[in-house]
């Protein structure tokens, strides 16, 4: 089925009903991916690192 036709179908459902199925498509989408944690664990630490070598220019709050 094309997404166009199940657009025009959820289109005819109340809207409750539209209602939990955005919640349940939205709900699929927010899984944990786990190789994209380890970037980002991997780019903090890059990050710390820099830091604490001197190698970031740090700007205060206030600023």
């Amino acid at each position: 089925m094309a997404n166009k036709d199940l657009f025009t179908q959820a289109l005819t459902l109340r809207p409750e009903d539209r209602f939990q199925l955005v919640k349940g498509i939205l709900k699929s989408l927010d899984k944990p991916d786990l190789s994209l944690d380890a970037i980002w664990a991997e780019e903090a630490e890059k990050q710390i690192q820099a830091y604490q070598e001197g190698c970031l220019e740090v700007l205060a709050m206030e600023e």
